[in-house]
């Protein structure tokens, strides 16, 4: 990638899309690392979430490095974004990934968890990034760099957002479905007639996203209506 290029608004604009990306899906990884590392001395506290970070985003950058080079075999580019579509629809319907999460007692075997937590809740993270980087391991490894200290040190202000204003997480679900639409339509096999029907592009484009974030909320709000109703059996069950 040439200097130009590295500074041209296409740069920026998907570098702030990898930020962004890293931030929604990877912005209550703080939470693990609280939780592993919550049973340590304050002293090495901080030794263990930089340990662990540093662990977890090499792990990341190697994995979305991999997961990059695949992405350029015929046909990937299309299963990778369906792989991310559903992600942009999980992401709206999931509440807690981290019930299995335990405290440590000892610096390395916190560490060693917040490596391993990473790396298995990660996967989400590097499919929709790699899929948002289009071949550039340089926007992979600075969307981390900038996103990675935020995830540590703001992300409880993240969740907070996120749970105060609903409306951050559909913005993040419909990007990830944006990155996903486009990964389909850069596919190699599909590309070229995309190239000459840019309409149709941008109407598939906009009906996937509109798909998802559709979904998504008709399966919340069924989720919310269907809770009262258990309690209420639960409580008339246990009356008898």
């Amino acid at each position: 990638m040439t200097e130009v290029e590295i500074f041209s608004m296409q740069f920026l604009f998907a570098l702030a899309n990898i930020v962004f990306i890293d931030l929604i899906l990877a912005g209550d990884n703080a939470i693990v690392i609280g939780m592993a590392a919550r049973n340590l001395p304050a002293t090495q506290q901080k030794k263990a979430i930089i340990y662990g970070t540093f662990g977890a985003v090499a792990i990341r950058i190697a994995a979305t490095a991999i997961v990059v080079w695949l992405l350029k075999i015929p046909w990937l580019l299309v299963v990778g974004g369906i792989l991310l579509l559903w992600i942009a629809y999980k992401l709206l319907i999931e509440e807690n990934k981290h019930g299995g999460i335990k405290a440590e007692g000892t610096l390395w075997a916190a560490v060693r968890t917040i490596v391993v937590a990473d790396a298995a809740m990660g996967l989400d993270n590097v499919i929709a990034v790699a899929g948002a980087a289009r071949g550039h391991l340089l926007l992979v490894v600075l969307g981390l760099l900038i996103s990675v200290p935020i995830v540590i040190w703001g992300s409880t202000l993240f969740i907070k957002l996120i749970n105060r204003f609903q409306w951050i997480v559909y913005l993040g679900s419909a990007v990830l479905a944006y990155t996903a639409s486009n990964m389909i339509t850069e596919e190699p096999k599909l590309k070229p007639f995309f190239d000459q029907h840019l309409l149709i592009q941008c109407m598939f484009i906009a009906l996937l996203i509109a798909f998802i974030l559709s979904a998504g909320f008709v399966t919340k709000k069924h989720k919310h209506t269907d809770r009262p109703l258990l309690s209420a059996n639960k409580k008339s069950g246990e009356s008898h």
